[in-house]
């Protein structure tokens, strides 16, 4: 089973800063991973593209006794909102969970809390060697970016997702709570993996 941490209900402020628009978003309790999905050594899973995303968490939700999140038909992905299996994140809960529900571009001194640019080697490392945030959850930024559900802007971008939280390779400035990515659901690059969230279903 995967280490996940009970998030509260609570709201965000999100904004994009390329259309100039603000928005705020209520969001139910939620489950969201510690750390994000590992492979070999601990070390996060990446180059996946959203496609592979989407299938790991129904692969994973299987092999943990949940039923799918998701209802992949080819480049078809619908959510089922009733299942308590593994699904990504969506940008809100992301960016929520990130600073522990206190806005904030991060949640600690930067060398303490990611792997980025200046520490990593150039690589990805090992999850859960930097401190945690006040909920628990280790790197959130830094490390790789993390896969999140929502569309970014269909009338320009078409099919492009978000991915958020800046990745090993990136400069100091990439690494921050509210830094939005995106890009086609097939594009998949070495500092690209994913972190697991569940919706909490009630009777």
């Amino acid at each position: 089973m995967h280490s996940m941490v009970d998030i509260p209900a609570g709201a965000i402020a999100l904004r994009d800063d390329r259309l100039g628009t603000r928005w705020e978003v209520t969001l139910p309790a939620f489950r969201l991973g510690r750390y994000p999905v590992t492979g070999a050594d601990d070390v996060p899973v990446a180059s996946v593209s959203w496609y592979d995303a989407v299938a790991l968490c129904n692969k994973l939700s299987a092999e943990d006794g949940f039923p799918a999140a998701y209802e992949i038909s080819g480049e078809d992905v619908t959510l089922v909102d009733s299942s308590p299996g593994y699904r990504l994140p969506t940008e809100a809960e992301w960016q929520y969970a990130c600073t522990a529900g206190v806005p904030a571009y991060r949640y600690g001194g930067l060398d303490e809390i990611a792997w980025y640019a200046n520490n990593s080697d150039g690589r990805a490392q090992a999850v859960g060697q930097k401190v945690a945030n006040a909920w628990g959850l280790h790197d959130m930024l830094g490390n790789v970016w993390e896969w999140c559900w929502d569309l970014y802007d269909p009338a320009t971008y078409g099919s492009y997702r978000i991915f958020r939280g800046g990745g090993f390779d990136d400069p100091d400035r990439s690494i921050g709570s509210t830094v939005r990515r995106r890009s086609h659901p097939t594009f998949a690059i070495e500092d690209l993996g994913l972190r697991l969230a569940q919706s909490v279903v009630t009777a």
